[in-house]
């Protein structure tokens, strides 16, 4: 694991320090997150504003720095990403709108994709041109996505799909979505499905957006109903999707571990605004979110080294992902802890407009998406502890024979 920059390193976080300070002056600086939002005309702009500056980054080569420079991208190293995000952070906070294209439906065009389907998307992923959702969790697959059933079936030169989708991200704003159908029902659960690209306008797509408990609508059900794909749009092989999709949910647990999140910094400065920073017990719990904090880092810095080396995120992913949950769920308490009473006001009667508050409820969204953390600790105790799996009395049947 690397931990300290090189020389070259420092030289590029001060380059993007530096294009960043004058770019963001120039587009206005702000912020925000989609799942924030509860005024659809605000989230409108809000997402023009990320078009904006996607397209900017992409203009002066600062989008997709991992990627081939043959695909729009600049070739650079994990690290460089992982700088250039940490420096990112500090002006805008913009990224979530573009993680499912250009974090997760990217990488694995890159890996499985065909070059057509490489020269037709990857450029407009990056220019800010198209913003993609995640088709993948159904009312009956989610943490065991292998027992998804909307189908696809071939009709000619296209395939006709049909069944529902949910916790679909920003689906209402998305203009191209990746989607996992069952092709073949006559094979095991995990074989038999096809990883499919559908444009969100096609006809027979109807996306309902679900309230959430922050008042905002960020995820959605979508329902598909004679869905027709052109079969130039299937990414991989038919019936072997389950390849892409483990290379899109790789990249997904790398991001979600991965957020910006509340720095301790912050926390200190909270208990000092309240009065609680002499507080023993605060002081006890600011020091383990500190540590909580330094252990995220440090396991960035593993799945970084492993993607300048040219491997995929691997079973560390995992780990730091279920590290962010257990974070993101102390932190919320000791939040909550230090606002007393307050912590049950909302909107303009909150300290800073109830920020806190938002940020509490959201914790849920990066603890559940991409695998809740009892999958996480499957995935851990399987690849990583090489314990027995858990018991499948599925394995090896037909999906169409198994009882639901």
């Amino acid at each position: 694991m690397d931990f300290d920059e090189t020389p070259d390193e420092a030289s590029f976080r001060a380059e993007a320090h530096a294009f960043l300070v004058g770019a963001a002056a120039a587009w206005g600086g702000g912020g925000g997150h989609l799942m924030s939002f509860t005024d659809h005309e605000a989230e409108l702009a809000y997402v023009a504003r990320c078009r904006d500056w996607q397209r900017i980054k992409a203009e002066h080569g600062w989008a997709g720095i991992t990627w081939p420079t043959a695909y729009g991208g600049r070739g650079g190293t994990g690290i460089q990403d992982g700088v250039f995000a940490e420096e990112e952070a500090r002006f805008v906070d913009v990224s979530g709108m573009f993680s499912i294209g250009v974090g997760m439906a990217g990488p694995t065009l890159i890996t499985h994709g065909t070059e057509e389907q490489k020269q037709r998307f990857l450029r407009r992923m990056l220019r800010g041109d198209d913003i993609w959702c995640q088709l993948f969790s159904e009312p009956g697959a989610g943490s065991d996505l292998g027992s998804l059933r909307t189908s696809a079936v071939r009709d000619g030169d296209e395939w006709v799909v049909n069944g529902q989708k949910v916790w679909t991200s920003g689906a209402h704003v998305s203009d191209w979505g990746i989607l996992l159908a069952r092709t073949n029902p006559e094979a095991p659960k995990h074989r038999g499905i096809t990883y499919f690209l559908v444009d969100m306008r096609t006809s027979g797509i109807e996306v309902r957006p679900l309230r959430q408990i922050t008042g905002a609508a960020h995820f959605n059900e979508v329902f598909l109903t004679d869905v027709r794909i052109p079969r130039e749009n299937v990414v991989g092989q038919v019936d072997a999707g389950w390849g892409p999709m483990m290379t899109t949910l790789s990249n997904e647990r790398a991001h979600i571990g991965g957020q910006s999140r509340r720095s301790v910094g912050d926390l200190v400065e909270l208990a000092r605004r309240l009065g609680r920073a002499d507080d023993p017990v605060v002081r006890q719990e600011l020091a383990r979110a500190h540590t909580r904090e330094q252990l995220l880092t440090y396991l960035g810095y593993r799945v970084r080294t492993a993607v300048t080396r040219g491997e995929l995120p691997g079973p560390e992913s995992s780990v730091m992902k279920l590290g962010l949950s257990q974070h993101l769920a102390r932190t919320g308490d000791l939040v909550m802890s230090l606002l007393g009473p307050g912590a049950a006001l909302w909107g303009d009667d909150a300290l800073d407009e109830g920020r806190f508050q938002m940020e509490f409820l959201l914790q849920w969204a990066p603890r559940i998406g991409g695998g809740t953390d009892e999958i996480q600790r499957n995935t851990i105790g399987e690849k990583v502890l090489r314990l027995p799996p858990e018991p499948r009395v599925d394995k090896g049947i037909a999906f169409r024979d198994i009882p639901t």
